[in-house]
Parts: structure tokens; C-alpha cells; sequence
């Protein structure tokens, strides 16, 4: 997987994705939606699909792909490269969203919960693949929030494919498994290279899992956090876990922006790169 564009801008989200088969634009395909990273505090989430004509079903099953949660690193970066090695029939896309711009969305002015980002993400990478040609016949997805819901929000959306929806979807069916194998092989190269922007001394690479309860996860926030600015961009400030130690560790500051200027100006001033990024505008101007 190329990162390069994940590695200039880290603030936001990243599509990757495979050629398409020829034999997908020709045959009827199924196709699997999963995710890897949803729980974190530290890391991007990413939304992956994969899928293959019907007619090579047993193919893809053939290649033991299993829900990513049961296998190993080694395990998933093999299966990967075997469906790498079958892209004469095997195709799939991702989604790379940061921790930026999940933070930001749920603590923006108009709330954006992590649910609707999740579903909004699968719309848009089953719509990718139909813009991309591909014969999508049946769309398997392991849910978020309740499945009949999600189902019949999929199934308006897309009235010609035949949608299914599942808890443990990625178990139960082998092109959801071949997905969820794509997003946390993804979610793991990411994390791995992560580029911080910002300049921290003494850098830990060492933070456990990433989840919220992990104590060295915890500790490595601890050590990270800004007084004034925060966190880097690797940590979803949004979490109650951030949000504690934020309360606690930092300082508490009140934000002041004012302009001024001699005569009118000609091009308004653009806020710096923290601002922008963090999705912050001026409560008031002086």
C-alpha cells in the first residue's frame, strides 16, 4: 500500500485502492465492508471493501481469509499479499480517517457521531466501486449500531444490490473477512509510519494497544500531552480517556483572535494550521 498522500497530510482522509479486475466490470460481484480501529484513542480509523465476481466466490474462500481479529500481524500481511498476488479477480478500496478528523467531527457545532461517519464511509466506498465500473451484485457489511437499521438505510440507497447487514459479519462471511484483513493491514502500516507534525521531544513509540483501558496507552498520553496545545494529531481528543487527562494535565485557556490593520485589507487573513486543522473559528472578533 502507497501512504504517501496519508504521509503529506495526516490531518484528514486518505483513499487507497487496487485496480479493478477486468472480471469485475463483466460479472456480477460481491462485495464485503469492514473496519479496523474503531475503538482507539490513539490512531486513524480505516474502512475497507473488498470483492470478487460470484463466479470466484470459492476462490477468494479458498485463500482461508478469516476475520482479521483472529489472526496474527504476520497471518494478515500473508493474506494480503496472496490477494494481492490475485488481482486478476480480486479488488478492494479503503478509507484513512484520522484521528483529526474523527475528533473534529464529533465535537463540531453540528454533532457528527462516530456511527454516522462509520455508515457515511461504507456509502461512499460501495458507491466508489459502482463509479469505478464494478458489477456490484451483493454487499455484505458487519454493523455498526443495529443491523436492520443500517440494512434498510443501505438497501434505499442502493434499491438494485442486494444488501445484507450482520453483527460478526466479518465470521460469518469470507469477502467481509477479506475486507476486514485489507483495513487492519492498512490501520497497521499507518500507525506504524505515522508522520507527527509536531515537534515532541523524547518521542515514545511505545503505547500499547491504543485502547482507552490499556495503562500503557494511558501512560504514553500522560507523557504527551501539551499544556496549552494538547495532544498530537495522532490521539482522537474527542475520547473521554484524552478528554480526562486533558482536565487534569492541562492548562486551561481561553482563546482571544484579533486583527488589526492600519487600512482595509485586500485578502482576509487566514488562521494558522492549528486552527484550521481542528476545524476552530472565531467566537467573536474584536
Amino acid at each position: 500500500m502507497d501512504f504517501s498522500e496519508l504521509d503529506r497530510d495526516n490531518t484528514g482522509r486518505c483513499r487507497l485502492s487496487s485496480p479493478v479486475p477486468a472480471v469485475c466490470r463483466q460479472e456480477p460481484c460481491v462485495l464485503g465492508v469492514d473496519e479496523a480501529g474503531r475503538g482507539p484513542v490513539l490512531g486513524p480509523m480505516v474502512y475497507a471493501i473488498c470483492y470478487c465476481p460470484l463466479s470466484r466466490l470459492a476462490d477468494l474462500e479458498a485463500l482461508k481469509v478469516a476475520d482479521s481479529k483472529t489472526l496474527s500481524e504476520s497471518e494478515r500481511d500473508r493474506l494480503f499479499v496472496k490477494m494481492e498476488k490475485d488481482r486478476d479477480f480480486v479488488g478492494w478500496a479503503l478509507d484513512v480517517l484520522s484521528p483529526n478528523l474523527i475528533s473534529t467531527s464529533m465535537l463540531g457545532r453540528v454533532k457528527y457521531n462516530l456511527n454516522s461517519l462509520s455508515h457515511d464511509t461504507a456509502t461512499g466506498l460501495v458507491q466508489y466501486a459502482l463509479d469505478q465500473g464494478v458489477k456490484v451484485a451483493q454487499v455484505f457489511v458487519d454493523t455498526v449500531g443495529l443491523p436492520e437499521t443500517y440494512q434498510e438505510r443501505l438497501q434505499q440507497r442502493f434499491p438494485g444490490i442486494e444488501v445484507t447487514v450482520k453483527a460478526k459479519a466479518d465470521a460469518l462471511y469470507p469477502v467481509v473477512s477479506a475486507a476486514s484483513i485489507c483495513a487492519k493491514v492498512a490501520r497497521d502500516q499507518a500507525v506504524k509510519s505515522w508522520h507527527f507534525v509536531e515537534k515532541l521531544q523524547d518521542l515514545d513509540a511505545d503505547y500499547g494497544s491504543g485502547y482507552p483501558n490499556d495503562p500503557k496507552t494511558k501512560a504514553w498520553l500522560r507523557k504527551h500531552v501539551e499544556p496549552v496545545f494538547g495532544f498530537p494529531q495522532f490521539v482522537r481528543f474527542s475520547w473521554r480517556t484524552a478528554q480526562s487527562i486533558l482536565e487534569k494535565e492541562a492548562e486551561g485557556v481561553i482563546w482571544i483572535m484579533s486583527y488589526f490593520s492600519k487600512g482595509p485589507r485586500t485578502h482576509p487573513r487566514l488562521p494558522h494550521r492549528y486552527f484550521q486543522e481542528r476545524g476552530l473559528e472565531s467566537a467573536t472578533i474584536l
